[in-house]
This record gives C-alpha cells, structure tokens and sequence, in this order.
C-alpha cells in the first residue's frame, strides 16, 4: 500500500503521522506519464486565383514521462493571418509542450506562378501551371497540391496530400482524428484551393480546412479555431478583382493520462478514466508536488 504526503503550503514542510518512521524506499517527484496531442496553426491561404494554407503540423504520442512539481511550458501557435488581398500570407506558428514541437502550416502561393510555402503541411500551389506546392514536414504533415489553369492548389492535411488545382480548386488534404478530448475529433486539415472567375473554388479538408474561394463570390473563409486547418485560398477575376483568402485556424495543446486529477494547467475534464488538460492558449502544465512511499 501506498502513503501519500503533501507539502504543506503555508509552512513548507512535509506532514506525517505522529510516531511513523520513514522506511527504506521513500522516492521524491515520482514521474508519471501523459498522453500528448500537438496541433500548430494553420497556414494562411493566399489572394487572387491561389493556393489554400496548409495544416498545421500534428503530433501526438503517448508515454511521456512528467516529473512532479516540475513546470511544463505549453505554446499554442495562432494561424497564419490573411492580411494581404493580392499576395500571399503567413504560415502558422507553431505549437509546443516540452520539447514536443509542431510546425505551423505553411502558406499557400500567392497570385499566378508561386509555389506554395512549406510548413507542418504545405501550402498549394498559385493557379497557373508548373506551380508546386510546399513540403509538409514528415511525421507532422503532407504536401500541399500543385496549381494549374487558374486553379490554385489544396493546402496539405494530417492525414493526406493536398489535391492539384486544375481550372478549379483542388481540395484540402484530410485531416487526422484524435480522441484525447474524450471522443473523436478530426484537426489539422488543409484550406481548398480558389479558382478563377468561371471555375470552383474548393472545400477544405476534414479538420478545420477553409473553403476556396470562386471568382468575385465571397471572400474565402479561415480554418476552424483550435483545429490547425489551413485557410482557404482566394479567387480572381483575370486581375480584375482579386478575392481575399482565408486565415489559417489556431492550433491546440491536449495533456491527458489516467486516474483523476494530478496536475494543473489548462482547461479541466475527464473521460473514460482519463484526466485530460486542454490549451486552447499558452499556459504551463504542472504535477502536483507529492512524496510516494511505495
């Protein structure tokens, strides 16, 4: 059997039964393990008949190692802003807890004959032909897709390539489920590719991916917060109208091991046994200060 002793806080000193001696075997900070899911931001679409913004990089395992009261710094990188109409945008920031580090997904080309930027996933290719997408990074992500006719490429996703562009957008790689929230959840999918006047714009990726934008329709729409989709990619009309592309979405840190709660930072639930710590911002994660004697 096991006897747990807590750090008092007001004096700093540790408490026991009155008469009970240490015995051989007292170990102080025993570690625990966690599981881990790590989402950068997405990647921001870029303007004018462009490729979408790819995911942001996706990383997740299991069995890490958590030493108690040790402070644990947790980064959750935002999505690539859309800020240029006619240009092409930002990647995503990446996302980190320890030395876990997802890469921000990459950018997609900007107006006619630029590739698209590499990140977690990358960018799609601008719309016209010969154009390439950006390299994912591998274990994190895939490539975005080429562009071609005015077709600008799908941004990468999680769980699969970009799709090229021809007269119309390519669509966004899919993302990938995790269930560390407490059930399934698709995140990082790639922004669909915009199109020009007289082609389609694209759907996203399963995961956050944003809608491509058609010609002079509506502005392209962003990737779902918190989810790491890429931004969708915006359309044109022949230089007469350049359509605005999409943000990419923010990223997401999840903290989750077995048992009830034992550690602090984030925001709090339980599932299926699990006690799970999300960051949908920056913040620290910390196991209690205890003494085992086992």
């Amino acid at each position: 059997m096991s006897i747990l002793f807590l750090k008092t806080p007001s004096t700093g000193s540790f408490v026991r039964p009155s008469g009970y001696a240490f015995p051989v075997g007292l170990t102080a900070g025993v570690p625990f393990s966690v599981d881990y899911l790590v989402v950068a931001g997405g990647g921001a679409g870029s303007g004018d008949r462009a490729g979408a913004g790819g995911a942001g990089g996706f990383s997740t395992g299991t069995g890490f190692s958590i030493s108690q009261a040790t402070p644990y710094a947790v980064t959750v990188g935002g999505g690539g802003p859309a800020s240029a109409p006619n240009g092409q945008n930002s990647n995503g920031s990446s996302s980190i807890f320890s030395s876990i580090t997802s890469i921000g997904g990459g950018a997609g080309g900007q107006s006619l004959a630029t590739n698209g930027r590499s990140g977690g996933s990358g960018g799609g290719g601008s719309g016209e032909s010969t154009v390439t997408g950006g390299a994912g990074t591998p274990g994190q992500g895939n490539n975005g897709g080429s562009g071609a006719n005015y077709g600008g490429g799908g941004g990468g996703g999680a769980g699969a390539v970009g799709n090229a562009g021809n007269t119309n957008g390519g669509t966004g790689g899919a993302g990938t489920a995790s269930p560390y929230s407490g059930s399934p959840v698709t995140y990082a999918g790639g922004g669909g590719g915009g199109a020009n006047q007289g082609g389609t714009g694209a759907a996203g990726g399963t995961g956050g991916g944003g809608q491509g934008q058609t010609g002079t329709s509506p502005n392209a729409t962003a990737g779902t917060p918190n989810t790491g989709g890429g931004g969708g990619g915006g359309g044109g009309n022949r230089g007469a109208t350049s359509g605005t592309a999409g943000a990419g979405g923010s990223g997401i840190v999840i903290i989750r091991y077995t048992g009830a709660q034992a550690a602090g930072g984030g925001n709090y639930s339980s599932s299926g046994g699990y006690s799970i710590h999300t960051f949908l911002g920056d913040g620290t994660f910390s196991a209690n200060l205890s003494y085992l004697i086992s």
